[in-house]
């Protein structure tokens, strides 16, 4: 319950206007209802003559009597004086009428209590994912290293979907039934204080039964949804490896991996809806058999004529209307036992969440962070070393490195050497786990992250673009570019003219990853992405590596515009590319271990010459 309680304090505080006035409507739509089960005391006093008492009007506040009886003896009064007046069949016609327009004012204030709710149940859904989604932007790009993509897509899918469907589905439960049981307890205990005293010896019991459940499911739903992260997993998974497994034929595979994910999901799902389906069968046992008590001791006490301690008893009529207020509680408790077995289903789901929501993010800024407005002088490594987890490999060792502005600097070396990770280290997608990297003498931990961003394009081997036109891939990240921006990005890219081959030109939709263009046209719209930035700071991994020839000289091309006039660091794969390059850095095993220009590095015969060397066979 105190994960439910911390849940709605986060959330549901927010639409506090909506939970009023679901309490209000409740509370009315309640109060209707026990009004107008009243009407059938004189209802079957009239149809089978059970009273045939004569009553005087007794004043209101007459000494020596209760509100109660009062109200009683003028009601029947009442009645009786109609019955005199307009005969018994129109009063049972007007008893019937006022019956019928407290149902339709309890029904009406019933729809209005649960139509406030759905803003309430859609917006907290609404705030989950949105949620969780930014906590996704904001995280460091190390947490992906250690989480699979199709965990997170389930999370913010099935485990949302979950917590939508068992715990804010719960939330009008948890205020229209509360109401209802103590509005209708109060006139249990008006009628007969005795009788309601005996009834509710038997809740706690319903209540313990319903927890013990509740807690069983909550475990197993856990389980179950870290089985829809491994669904979800595969899925993520085949979608992107399909070429793979068609090329190996391994279609059979896959199905026998996803069979066996999928059925161990199924298996422990019917465990979880076998307990939730006790709900309902277990709430209707334990009240039938809670009437059935209180029906056996009440008759027994209507017969005998007195109660417990000899007093009169309430009259058969009352006590009917007893057990129709009875029944009517048991309806708001069976809502309750669905909600104690939905709400920790929900709650399993939400401790997934949490997982993310709740995760440190190790790249934080400064309360007052150093403003850089530009880029003037260098960039500075000072004995810079790293590693992705504490007491984990040394991927970086006493690394230092001056980057003067306008200059172009080469990063080379085999695979696993520490390239990537370096330039990953300068605009923080990590920080540095010794030494420090400065910009203009700037520590970037000193610095604001956008400020620091802003300074810096990248151009990656595999280009990333996104499900949209040709046009908002471009002008992505610039605030106001128009089509003369662009298009003028797109001719320095070497990019306009395949694009206006398309059929709708720069509103062409590229598809998922621009699926719909070749890979030599996606990174020219990366490199027309990067010069429209117009950054000061050029980051290139390995931007040509994957094209073909002809590609690679349209690509190449278009690179050398946009890195003139800018301080370029590039990791190469193809020494051909960075022949030019002012300072050459060739890494081994984390470490600088040559440094210097192509030609004075192939005099050098080291490192360099043997991967120049390779390349030239």
């Amino acid at each position: 319950m105190r994960g439910f309680l911390r849940l709605m304090k986060r959330y549901a505080s927010r639409y506090k206007r909506f939970l009023g006035g679901s309490v209000i409507l409740n509370i009315l739509s309640a109060v209707f209802n026990v009004f107008s089960f009243s009407f059938i005391i004189p209802v079957l006093n009239i149809l089978f003559r059970l009273d045939d008492k004569t009553y005087e009007f007794i004043a209101w506040g007459t000494e020596g009597y209760k509100f109660k009886d009062l109200l009683i003896n003028n009601a029947y009064w009442w009645v009786s004086r109609f019955i005199g007046m307009h005969g018994a069949v129109n009063t049972l016609l007007l008893l019937c009428g006022l019956l019928g327009l407290m149902t339709l004012l309890k029904t009406a204030c019933y729809f209005g209590s649960s139509a406030v709710m759905i803003p309430i149940r859609t917006g907290i859904v609404k705030d989950i994912r949105l949620e969780i989604y930014n906590k996704i932007l904001s995280l460091p790009i190390g947490f992906f290293s250690e989480e699979r993509k199709g965990d997170i897509i389930a999370r913010i899918t099935g485990d949302v979907g979950e917590v939508e469907n068992s715990i804010t589905a719960s939330i009008e439960m948890l205020i229209k039934d509360p109401i209802l049981i103590i509005i209708y307890f109060g006139a249990l205990i008006y009628l007969s204080p005795e009788l309601t005293i005996f009834t509710v010896i038997f809740v706690p019991g319903f209540v313990w039964i319903m927890g013990v459940i509740g807690k069983q499911l909550k475990r197993r739903s856990t389980e179950a949804q870290a089985l829809w992260s491994d669904t979800m997993s595969q899925v993520e998974e085949t979608l992107g490896g399909l070429r793979i497994i068609k090329a190996f034929n391994a279609e059979r595979r896959m199905e026998g991996r996803f069979d066996s994910v999928t059925d161990a999901m199924r298996r422990k799902n019917n465990r979880v809806a076998t307990r939730q389906a006790l709900a309902h069968p277990v709430s209707e046992f334990l009240g039938t058999v809670m009437i059935m008590i209180v029906l056996t001791f009440g008759g027994a006490l209507i017969i005998r004529g007195t109660g417990l301690w000899g007093e009169k008893f309430i009259d058969a009529p009352t006590f009917i209307f007893f057990m129709v207020i009875l029944y009517s509680v048991i309806a708001p408790i069976k809502e309750l036992s669905k909600a104690a077995y939905g709400i920790p289903k929900g709650l399993a789901s939400m401790e997934r969440i949490n997982k993310i929501l709740e995760a440190e993010n190790p790249i934080t800024e400064k309360a007052d962070p150093t403003p850089l407005p530009g880029f003037n002088d260098r960039i500075s490594l000072r004995g810079v070393g790293f590693r992705y987890q504490e007491n984990g490999k040394q991927i970086l060792s006493d690394v230092t490195l001056d980057i003067p502005k306008g200059k172009t600097i080469a990063i080379v070396g085999e695979s696993g050497a520490g390239k990537s990770t370096l330039v990953d280290l300068i605009p923080r997608f990590y920080d540095t786990t010794e030494g420090d990297i400065l910009i203009d003498g700037i520590s970037v931990r000193d610095v604001s992250l956008r400020s620091l961003r802003a300074l810096m394009g990248n151009v990656n081997q595999e280009s990333i673009l996104f499900n949209d036109t040709i046009f908002n891939n471009i002008a992505f990240g610039v605030e106001g570019a128009t089509m003369e921006d662009v298009v003028a990005a797109a001719k320095i890219a070497n990019a306009h003219e395949f694009i206006l081959e398309k059929e709708e030109g720069y509103a062409t939709n590229i598809g998922d990853r621009g699926i719909k263009l070749s890979g030599g046209q996606r990174q020219r719209i990366s490199i027309a992405r990067a010069i429209l930035k117009n950054p000061p700071i050029l980051i290139l991994d390995e931007a040509t590596a994957s094209l073909d020839t002809e590609s690679e000289r349209a690509v190449q091309e278009a690179l050398d515009r946009l890195m003139s006039s800018r301080t370029t660091i590039a990791i190469a794969h193809r020494l051909s590319t960075i022949r030019g390059a002012d300072e050459i850095i060739v890494m081994h095993e984390g470490r600088i271990v040559e440094r210097g220009r192509h030609d004075e590095l192939i005099a050098l015969g080291g490192y360099y010459k043997k991967l120049n060397d390779m390349q030239a066979l």
